[in-house]
C-alpha cells in the first residue's frame, strides 16, 4: 500500500463536501508531477485530505477506489483522475504549522514542496500526520 496527500482548496472543494458526495474523481491536476502522482496510486492506497489556502490544515483519510483514467473535464489526454472516498475525518486537523514544527516532518513535500497539489507520503509520515489529529 502507499500513502499520499492530496491539496483542496475548502472553497472549491471542502473535506465536508467530500463527505456529503461520498465519492469523487479527483480532477483539475494540470502539474505532470502530481499527474504522474496520480498514475501511481493503487485501489485500497490511503490518502491525507488537506485544505489549502484556507485552513491549511490536514483535515481526513481518503482512499483510492478506482485507478487513473482519463479526467472527463478535459479532453487533453494528458490529464488523468482517480476515484476516493472519503475513509474518516481527524479528531483534529493537523495545522501546516504543526507540521513545519515537528521534527519527523520537516522534509515531507507539503513543506518542501508547498505548490504540489498530490504528492507520495512515506508511511510513518502517514502515520505521524494520522497520530498528530488523534
Amino acid at each position: 500500500m502507499n500513502y499520499w496527500l492530496v491539496k483542496s482548496e475548502p472553497h472549491k472543494y471542502s473535506w465536508d463536501k467530500f463527505n456529503e458526495d461520498g465519492r469523487t474523481f479527483w480532477d483539475g491536476v494540470r502539474n505532470y508531477q502530481a499527474r504522474n502522482n496520480l498514475k501511481l496510486m493503487k485501489e485500497g492506497d490511503l490518502l491525507l485530505f488537506y485544505h489549502s489556502n484556507e485552513g491549511k490544515e490536514v483535515v481526513g483519510i481518503a482512499k483510492v477506489v478506482k485507478e487513473f483514467y482519463q479526467d472527463p473535464t478535459t479532453e487533453d489526454k494528458n490529464w488523468v483522475v482517480v476515484d476516493l472516498i472519503p475513509v474518516q475525518k481527524l479528531k483534529k486537523p493537523v495545522t501546516l504549522e504543526q507540521v513545519k514544527a515537528d521534527e519527523f516532518l520537516k522534509d515531507i513535500g507539503l513543506v518542501r514542496q508547498g505548490r504540489l497539489s498530490v504528492m507520495s507520503l512515506k508511511p510513518e509520515e502517514f502515520d505521524r500526520i494520522i497520530e498528530l489529529g488523534s
